[in-house]
């Protein structure tokens, strides 16, 4: 496995548990909405748990499901400096409603979620594919579960 795979890889599952991590904190910051944030919290733990599996038991067969990763290392590693820095940030301060809302649309509406909505949501070519959909079927388009759980709360949706 080459270096820029592995790193994109370690960074992919970085960013599962990174989002997981900062819904974790929206749930702790809004009892009202807790349910909400654990299921999301959850799908992403699956998500990580999914790349995970992929880099211990595929790789190592020279099978990776095609654009199951985003293409930039760097988008990525992007998204988990911002994620962290808004850990940091809401340990100390909790964030509005809103906020949380609008963070989370516009980071399950990013580069590197977009391009695994993209992967779950393409025609089937590979078995390989049909596992890695299949096994993720439930947990996909948090940007659309956003959406509408913030429309049903009366609150405004980010553009």
């Amino acid at each position: 496995m080459s270096d820029h795979l592995n790193e994109l890889i370690d960074e992919s599952i970085r960013l599962e548990t990174n989002v997981a991590d900062l819904y974790l904190r929206f749930q702790a910051a809004f009892p009202e909405d807790a349910d909400f944030w654990w299921a999301l919290a959850l799908e992403e733990k699956n998500h990580a748990a999914l790349v995970r599996s992929l880099k211990e038991h595929f790789l190592p067969v020279g099978q990776v499901p095609e654009n199951f990763l985003a293409s930039s290392l760097e988008t990525v590693k992007e998204t988990n400096r911002l994620i962290r820095g808004l850990l940091e940030k809401y340990r100390r301060t909790p964030p509005g409603l809103e906020e949380a809302f609008r963070v989370a649309c516009r980071l399950e509406e990013g580069a590197a979620e977009i391009h695994f909505q993209e992967f779950m949501d393409r025609e089937r070519t590979s078995e390989l594919d049909k596992i890695f959909q299949r096994l993720n079927a439930d947990d996909k388009d948090h940007g659309k579960k956003l959406r509408s759980y913030m429309k049903a709360r009366g609150l405004a949706c980010p553009d």
